[in-house]
């Protein structure tokens, strides 16, 4: 998971910097827009559209990715008799995280309002002032869900620690009491780096 967040977290925010930009380049929407201007401005709200569920989505998968490691801890650790340290790590780090996925997205939720405000195909007469709200609460929006980003991927690579400690400790026991273990993956890359 640490290196496929970081990917998805890109994907997304590159579609929220390039709604941006599409946004800076329509030109003047409120005053006698030619086809040009509508067509950018088509665009601008299908990228706006598609970077507001990229960004619901990526953090999704963060909030699923701690709800199920955090259940897994839990199982493992009770089944094991383990400490319980890393499982309370696993829990914190999952508490602290909940909140700021769901900052992100309420983040996403409310740039594409104050752009459909600021929309005057909505009929309204104040949208004109309303653009450069829009632009404002895009450009923070934008470094806000980015702070989010970077936030919870150092979350789920100190997750990643807690359930290294809890298998290292399963495997230990596992050996001890003459059980059935599956190779250690970290043993296997140290060989092959040895190995000329």
């Amino acid at each position: 998971m640490t290196r496929i967040f970081p990917s998805l977290a890109a994907v997304s925010l590159g579609l929220f910097l390039a709604a941006v930009v599409l946004g800076l380049s329509i030109g003047d929407l409120h005053n006698q827009p030619d086809q040009a201007v509508l067509r950018t401005r088509g665009i601008h709200m299908l990228t706006g559209v598609s970077a507001a569920i990229a960004v619901v989505f990526v953090l999704s998968i963060a909030i699923t990715y701690f709800v199920g490691t955090s259940r897994w801890c839990k199982e493992v650790t009770e089944t094991y008799l383990l400490d319980s340290s890393p499982l309370v790590r696993s829990t914190i780090l999952k508490r602290k995280t909940f909140p700021l996925c769901v900052v992100g997205m309420l983040t996403v939720v409310v740039v594409g309002a104050l752009g459909a405000a600021s929309d005057p195909g909505t009929g309204r007469p104040d949208t004109a002032s309303m653009a450069n709200i829009h632009l404002a609460g895009a450009m923070l929006g934008l470094a806000l869900v980015g702070f989010i980003y970077v936030r919870v991927w150092m979350n789920i690579a100190e997750n990643q620690l807690a359930i290294q400690e809890i298998v290292s400790a399963v495997r230990t026991i596992r050996i001890e009491k003459g059980l059935e273990v599956e190779p250690d993956p970290a043993a296997e890359n140290a060989d092959l780096a040895a190995t000329p």
